[in-house]
């Protein structure tokens, strides 16, 4: 018998991917989506328009600092930077203090559950997670997390 709590997981409204937008997480723990404006990738399994899953461990490698790497092209990210040139780009977060509640083990463990999860429904990692030579951690946690991967379809759909 399945006796895992499942928990539904829903995004913040998106933001335009811009200085703007990212200072005010500065000194924010939690996790970061960043997606196409337009574009559906064709995975495997379904297509979306989301490219990337980040996480922030700490306040001093804050979500805003992780974000603004990425902005500027200083976190070797080098898809990330480039699909912001070409077509611009979105982000959500989740804020982690909101999720202790339910989550009780580490960031990057819910980074990985994230991971695995989109792995799992869209069949490749996000396209711009480059997660070969990096092992992402399976749990047997006992809360599943219900996420609305629909969040980042086309708009429209």
């Amino acid at each position: 018998m399945d006796t895992a709590r499942t928990i539904r997981i829903f995004f913040e409204p998106y933001k335009e991917f811009s200085p703007s937008n990212i200072n005010p997480l500065m000194g924010m723990i939690g996790l970061y989506f960043i997606f196409l404006r337009k574009t559906e990738i064709p995975y495997p399994f379904n297509k979306s328009r989301l490219i990337y899953i980040g996480m922030s461990e700490k306040k001093t490698n804050s979500m805003g600092k992780r974000l603004s790497g990425h902005y500027d092209g200083t976190s070797g990210n080098e898809g990330l930077y480039n699909y912001r040139k070409a077509e611009g780009l979105f982000f959500t977060y989740l804020n982690f203090e909101m999720l202790k509640a339910v989550w009780t083990y580490r960031i990057e463990d819910l980074e990985s559950y994230f991971i695995l999860d989109f792995l799992d429904k869209y069949g490749v990692y996000p396209l711009c997670n480059n997660k070969s030579g990096f092992e992402v951690r399976r749990l047997d946690v006992p809360v599943k997390l219900e996420i609305d991967w629909g969040y980042f379809a086309k708009e429209g759909d």
